[in-house]
């Protein structure tokens, strides 16, 4: 065969493919404005109630991580909430020594190993938080949730750490929700789990499951709520710039859409035009801030965030005592570094993704928004389209 045949055989080719690239896209929904309804009074007091510490008067709160693969602001968020109102003592966990790595971005140093906390607390934690990972069925992480479970802790899932706890089998029978994205996923491989729309939060007993990302921060203030009362969680709520905290979540506006597909597609086609978007550490900065910063630019399938430490420290320690390990993020600069320094976390976030969609576009935006399952702030005058 010629070239010239080999040549036109791949054009064909392409053609075809973005011709039924083309019919998947037209069949994709698009966006809808759907309302959240509310959550009955009796249903709130439930939550609460449910919610209560089972063991001690100042609760202990673990939180569970593999070392190579935990997701940033489902680890680092709850942990920055809980510290921040001083309710519990908490404790960041690995499966093994040393640091525990983020995705999409951060690196931190854990407390302690799994053994180390069964070893310290053999009765186990009040409170066990299992954020997403890469893997679901780790064979330590669903051991050790089990054995918790088994000594009376309440299980406290984030966004699609639901798929940990259920593959531990601490779902079945049981009410629940999860990010958007993998719902789907998580109802076929567990069908004993009956899924709850319309809610941020589901409590079934001693288990609790949330919607996507950003759900990380009403559950912790209902924890906080149930832990300490409703002024500890409005006082941690106006630290975090956060008005309201209730269950309400509008399921139907989160899907695979159309302009979500189309824009994530353009993006990562676009892969000459990546960006490092470089994130300064400095002591006492605050972690809830620094983590959802971090991971909204590094979803945006234009730009990763890199992290650096002026000082040139080996590790920078947070305002709450989370130790975060600078990355090789000082070259990064010359692309552009973050906006979020001395802002309450809610408006950093707002900033954040105000400042990526001025830089790729309000879709990107969007994109970003719908994969933390954040309703997002106002659109911004003069940002692309």
């Amino acid at each position: 065969m010629s070239v010239r045949h080999v040549a036109w055989a791949g054009l064909t080719l392409l053609v075809l493919a973005l011709a039924g690239l083309g019919l998947w896209l037209s069949s994709l929904p698009v966006p809808a404005a759907v309302q959240a309804p509310p959550v009955p009074e009796a249903e709130v007091q439930a939550m609460l109630a449910s919610l209560k510490p089972p063991k001690r008067a100042r609760p202990l709160v673990a939180m569970v991580g593999l070392n190579d693969a935990t997701e940033t602001t489902d680890y680092l968020v709850p942990t920055g909430i809980l510290r921040r109102a001083d309710v519990a003592d908490v404790l960041l966990l690995a499966t093994g020594p040393g640091p525990v790595q983020l995705y999409p971005a951060l690196a931190v140093q854990p407390d302690a190993t799994l053994a180390d906390f069964d070893a310290r607390h053999p009765d186990g934690a009040d409170y066990v938080i299992v954020p997403a990972m890469r893997r679901d069925d780790d064979p330590a992480v669903l051991a050790w949730l089990r054995d918790q479970a088994g000594k009376g802790a309440i299980i406290v899932s984030v966004c699609a750490g639901a798929k940990v706890i259920a593959a531990a089998g601490l779902l079945d029978g049981r009410r629940a929700t999860t990010h958007w994205y993998y719902l789907k996923t998580l109802l076929g491989k567990h069908p004993a789990i009956t899924y709850v729309p319309n809610r941020r939060m589901v409590v079934d007993r001693n288990v609790a499951t949330t919607t996507g990302i950003t759900a990380s921060i009403p559950m912790m203030l209902t924890l906080i709520e149930a832990m300490g009362g409703r002024q500890k969680a409005a006082e941690a709520a106006r630290s975090l710039g956060v008005a309201q905290w209730d269950a309400r979540h509008a399921s139907g506006a989160f899907k695979f859409t159309r302009p979500f597909a189309a824009t994530v597609l353009g993006n990562v086609m676009a892969f000459w035009n990546r960006e490092q978007i470089g994130i300064e550490l400095t002591p006492g900065m605050d972690e809830v801030s620094l983590a959802l910063v971090a991971d909204a630019w590094s979803r945006t399938y234009r730009s990763r965030a890199v992290t650096f430490a002026a000082s040139g420290a080996a590790v920078v320690e947070s305002r709450h005592g989370i130790r975060v390990i600078p990355g090789e993020g000082a070259a990064a600069k010359k692309h552009g570094t973050a906006s979020w320094q001395d802002r309450k976390p809610a408006d950093a976030l707002d900033q954040a993704l105000a400042d990526i969609g001025a830089r790729y576009g309000r879709r990107t935006a969007d994109v970003v928004a719908m994969q933390l399952e954040y309703s997002g702030p106002p659109a911004q005058p003069g940002a692309a389209p």
